[in-house]
């Protein structure tokens, strides 16, 4: 049998959820959107984080990696928008990702944060 790679272990970022929270609750948020289409990629990445810092990118992920050093990419999983707004569909992403490989907590962060939006809306 060959051998796995250790999977990466995530816990809640709870500046991530507070900060998705305050997208949803000031209606900066996207219902519809393709998010293969608007995800960041890295050259946004890099652009958010020389304008911003690592402290203000951080609030954009929903998980934080254990064990990889602050202020790396590494550090900061499950993004959930596209720096200036939330989408529906990054956080669908995020939960889909996080049930496929199991990561329980973040997995239900995502869904909290699905139910909230979608009541915001009503």
């Amino acid at each position: 049998m060959g051998k796995t790679e250790p999977m990466a272990v995530y816990r809640v970022n709870k500046r991530g959820v507070a900060k998705a929270r305050e997208l949803i609750d000031a209606h900066q948020y996207r219902v519809r959107t393709r998010w293969a289409d608007v995800q960041p990629r890295a050259a946004e990445q890099n652009a958010f984080l020389e304008a911003h810092g690592w402290k203000e990118y951080a609030t954009w992920h929903l998980a934080l990696t254990d064990g990889a050093p602050d202020e790396t990419k590494a550090r900061y999983a499950f993004v959930f928008g596209d720096f200036r707004r939330l989408h529906r569909m990054g956080l669908i992403a995020c939960y889909y990702r996080a049930a496929e490989w199991e990561h329980t907590e973040v997995m239900l962060a995502a869904h909290k944060l699905l139910l909230y939006l979608d009541k915001s809306k009503a």
